[in-house]
């Protein structure tokens, strides 16, 4: 009975061996090798090989769209303001973050019609932490500081002191309402500068405080004299107030001012800002102007480095800035967070003590170079442009169709994206998406079908400058300006390379490429619908 029962199953096993092995060997996982840092039997660092599968095309375009979004405002006067933000992982988790707002002004504004936007990207480094706060509060902090400068005497966003405002927060609880303006003090560059400058550095001073608040409220009199440092490795703030000050995160802010057309952009670290200014030419065809808004801060950068060997004892020249590095470890000159290269030794032993030995964890010693911090800081360096915005036509009133068409676009990007392509590339792709362009376009061609011209060039932070690329194709394939860029960034038209270096896993694919995280925003004229905000983004206050 047993050996009949058999006999079937060896037929079919018979038969189908063959097919099976056939569809196996069609359907074999492709794979490719490459060299990353390893430990070796020795437990020490050493370059090995390893193969890692070829992900499908499909699994990869998924992962282009995942964090992808697109919206867009109709605004009184026939303006559409639109906006694109995605992401690409490196790290798992993530560590860039992103934020963005609108707030309408008051119909009783004497300055208004008019809105405020916000757009911010975060580039995390050393965990997420600082930067996902960041995500939540920093436009928050800024909006609150512009809007004081109309009322002097009313509190703020976050009275009760900034670290009330960040509890908030850290606690999950609703934030206060920030209330537009009602007079015009917001009008002037200047002091819309410093408010947004003071919140920047305010908002990092908070984070930094945050565990020391926490310390403090733990330690009686009699402790305090006997020098005891209390375990509070459980308190259930330890790690939500310490992950956001040890942790680092650059930051770049564009607020944009429709009422007194005023764009401002804020940059802490080596995130950077780059806009397309179309200009018409005799021919009728016109181009596209680079504009680089935004300077890379990292020793690298001559300003940055003076501005930091002035900051410290002539014995530190030499030693402040390392390879471009801040103490040889840090690239980013700037950042929020980052507290082993601010607070003093003592403050960074006693918190560690408190907060972490108990969990059996520690956090990072301060850099052996460390002698008298702060070595960083979050203070930004804000740049103030005038928006070549159309005069607002009567109420109903359409518009041409030619005046439909996008005259500036700002694309917004942690260093990620900077990493691997140019200020022109970033403008040519930019402008030929919203020409229309589908399909793969050569490298060489484009600058043909997508004309640039030389505006403000910026300062290089990195090691090497992007130059042009002129092999390969370009990919005009993403409905979204954002994902777009993400995608000719690893590889664009040539499938094999966006493959190849998508597919690399973490932790070793931080070898070969950072966090991206790209907002791209732009407005067109002659919009038709009624004025209204998408039902995805806030819609009048923050």
């Amino acid at each position: 009975m047993l050996s009949r029962a058999w006999r079937p199953l060896t037929a079919v096993v018979a038969v189908g061996g063959p097919a099976y092995i056939y569809y196996q060997y069609r359907t074999k996982q492709e794979t490719f090798e490459i060299t990353v840092k390893a430990r070796g039997a020795d437990g020490k660092p050493e370059m090995q090989s390893r193969v890692f599968p070829l992900l499908p095309l499909k699994v990869l375009e998924a992962r282009l769209q995942q964090n992808a979004t697109s919206k867009s405002h109709h605004r009184p006067g026939g303006i559409v303001w639109q906006h694109t933000t995605a992401s690409l992982a490196s790290n798992d988790p993530l560590e860039d973050a992103n934020a963005n707002a609108v707030v309408t002004r008051d119909e009783n504004d004497p300055a208004g019609p008019g809105d405020f936007l916000f757009f911010a990207v975060m580039d995390g480094h050393g965990g997420y932490e600082t930067s996902q706060l960041l995500s939540k509060v920093l436009i928050r902090a800024v909006a609150g500081k512009i809007f004081a400068l109309n009322a002097p005497d009313a509190p703020s966003a976050g009275s009760g002191g900034w670290f009330s405002g960040l509890k908030n927060t850290v606690w999950k609880s609703a934030p206060a309402q920030a209330q537009s303006p009602t007079r015009e003090a917001d009008a002037d560059p200047k002091r819309v500068s410093s408010a947004i400058e003071e919140a920047f550095v305010e908002l990092d001073q908070e984070i930094l405080n945050a565990p020391l608040h926490v310390l403090a409220a733990n330690i009686d009199e009699e402790t305090r004299k006997k020098g005891i440092i209390p375990d509070l490795s459980k308190h259930p703030l330890a790690l939500k107030t310490m992950h956001p000050a040890i942790s680092g995160s650059c930051a770049l802010m564009a607020v944009f001012d429709t009422a007194h057309r005023n764009l401002y952009l804020a940059v802490t670290g080596d995130s950077r800002a780059v806009a397309g200014v179309w200009e018409p030419s005799e021919d009728g065809k016109g181009s596209w102007r680079v504009e680089v808004l935004t300077e890379d801060q990292t020793g690298r950068n001559p300003s940055e480095l003076a501005r930091i060997r002035s900051e410290h004892p002539k014995e530190e020249e030499n030693d402040v800035v390392r390879n471009g590095r801040i103490l040889g470890g840090l690239e980013p000159s700037r950042a929020f967070g980052d507290a082993r290269y601010k607070w003093p030794r003592a403050v960074q032993e006693t918190l560690n003590q408190a907060f972490f030995v108990g969990n059996g964890t520690s956090m990072r010693p301060a850099p052996s170079l460390f002698k008298t911090p702060p070595y960083v800081t979050s203070r930004p360096e804000i740049t103030h442009r005038t928006l070549p915005l159309p005069q607002p036509s009567p109420e109903g009133s359409p518009g041409s169709a030619a005046s439909q068409k996008a005259k500036y676009f700002l694309v917004m990007a942690t260093d990620g994206l900077w990493d691997e392509l140019s200020n022109d590339d970033v403008v040519s792709l930019v402008g030929g998406y919203l020409q229309g362009l589908k399909g793969n376009v050569p490298k060489a061609q484009l600058p043909n079908v997508v004309p640039i011209s030389s505006g403000t060039s910026g300062v290089e932070g990195k090691r090497e400058k992007k130059s042009n690329k002129v092999e390969g194709s370009w990919a005009f394939a993403d409905e979204n300006a954002s994902a777009h860029l993400i995608r000719n960034a690893f590889g664009g038209g040539d499938e094999a390379i966006l493959r190849r270096r998508l597919s690399i896993p973490a932790p070793w694919s931080r070898r070969y490429r950072d966090d991206v995280t790209v907002t791209v925003v732009w407005w067109e004229e002659g919009g038709e619908s009624a004025p209204q905000i998408s039902t995805e983004q806030v819609k009048a206050k923050l």
